[in-house]
């Protein structure tokens, strides 16, 4: 045990007497680490808030709009517009198996909104009450749209959280009233604030029933139309079956419309599976890259560990002699190098990822831009840090220490 502690203590003594070559080699491994978990925490930052904005959209929502399709079958050149209408809904919402929940909305952007405090002018949205469960649509106050209200065609409305700080600076907005181009509407509840930032767009928002909607505010320039809308939210059985689900809506709308399914280019939609599988993947590479980035800067700091032990046995060759002719035993001699090398690795890389976690940190107390999430410690690029620091412990400290242990006395005590 008394040998153990004299070998520790000699190792520290050592370092401290080269304390520049000590600090500069550990730098290179702290930064290594640091890069490493900074970089793919970077990474994981954007790949979180990215995948938060589709969150608020809501689960495996997917959306389809009217479109242009051929005026005749296998034509290109002349197209037609046509809009979706409320029995597509009602077809997709009995034929298409693989569909687990359709709602028809209709959106109006020309609809003032004034109450006794003062007026607002965002986005009108007519649906059914079950929309909330495809898109995200959190209550902060009051109630949500029921099937009462869609039924008996009552004007209630719902304020989404600017709205309501709009009409309703400082006071209380449940049970109160709003007059929208003439009718009056009672407010039944309020959303909590979607998005970061100054994104107010989303929360300008007011949701009243389908029926209502389409009976004062139906869409506009849809032509001769009475059963217009302006377009379908829906949600297939599972995340797998959304490609299935899109082909049973695609039939489904080209053949109430007349025209060939399978051409892509009569459909305006947008598939938010589709989009963060793709931008899943974009992130799987990012972080590939940013971690070879990371493991590059490792090994090279750990080579120059390897170096600098190199030079500590050429430069102690005749305090290695000298230990040795005084009894040190190959293994002494090999187990202080193996230690002062694996010191070197281990402290420096602790100072390395609490550096980076200190850092990621002091970034989580700042605003962040949309879109993007504070960095985080991701669990395995720190356990893959941890696995490369042991490796690189075990080379920087074996392979010099070896090489100290078989000089003989005699020549290391002749070397100048």
């Amino acid at each position: 045990m008394n040998l153990v502690v004299e070998i520790i203590s000699q190792t520290l003594r050592s370092l401290w007497a080269h304390k520049l070559r000590s600090f500069l080699t550990m730098f290179g491994i702290a930064w290594g680490v640091g890069s490493l978990l900074l970089l793919v925490g970077l990474g994981e930052g954007f790949r979180s808030g990215n995948r938060k904005q589709f969150d608020e959209l809501g689960e495996n929502v997917m959306f389809i709009w009217g479109g242009r399709a051929p005026a005749l079958n296998s034509s290109f050149t002349s197209l037609r517009w046509y809009y979706l209408t409320y029995r597509d809904y009602q077809d997709i919402a009995t034929q298409a198996k693989d569909v687990k929940l359709v709602e028809p909305v209709i959106q109006r952007n020309d609809v003032r909104a004034v109450s006794d405090f003062f007026q607002s002018s965002g986005q009108l949205i007519g649906s059914p009450p079950a929309i909330n469960q495809i898109r995200y649509l959190p209550m902060a106050e009051g109630r949500w749209l029921n099937p009462s209200d869609e039924a008996d065609k009552r004007a209630v409305v719902v304020l989404g959280d600017e709205a309501r700080r709009l009409l309703f600076p400082g006071r209380p907005a449940i049970g109160a009233t709003v007059l929208m181009n003439g009718i009056r509407f009672q407010v039944v509840g309020t959303l909590q604030r979607i998005g970061h930032g100054d994104n107010s767009t989303v929360n300008l928002r007011m949701f009243v029933p389908f029926t209502v909607m389409r009976q004062y505010f139906p869409p506009l320039n849809v032509g001769e139309l009475t059963d217009a809308i302006n377009y379908l939210n829906y949600q297939p059985r599972t995340r797998e079956l959304h490609e299935t689900a899109k082909l049973e809506v695609h039939k489904i709308i080209a053949r109430n419309h007349g025209f060939d399914y399978s051409n892509p280019e009569a459909f305006d939609e947008w598939d938010t599976i589709r989009s963060v599988d793709q931008i899943g993947k974009i992130f799987d590479a990012m972080n590939m890259f940013l971690g070879s980035v990371g493991l590059v800067t490792l090994a090279l700091g750990a080579i120059g560990i390897i170096n600098i032990m190199l030079v500590a046995v050429a430069d102690r060759t005749r305090e290695i002699g000298l230990r040795k002719a005084l009894g040190a035993t190959n293994r002494s001699i090999m187990f202080q190098f193996f230690l002062e090398g694996a010191f070197l690795t281990l402290l420096s890389g602790g100072i390395g990822m609490g550096g980076a976690a200190a850092l990621m940190a002091a970034l989580g107390t700042l605003p962040s831009p949309p879109g993007f999430d504070p960095p985080k410690l991701v669990a395995w690029t720190a356990v893959m840090a941890i696995g490369c620091l042991a490796v690189a412990g075990v080379a920087a400290g074996l392979y010099p220490a070896h090489k100290a242990a078989q000089l003989q006395p005699v020549e290391a005590l002749r070397r100048e």
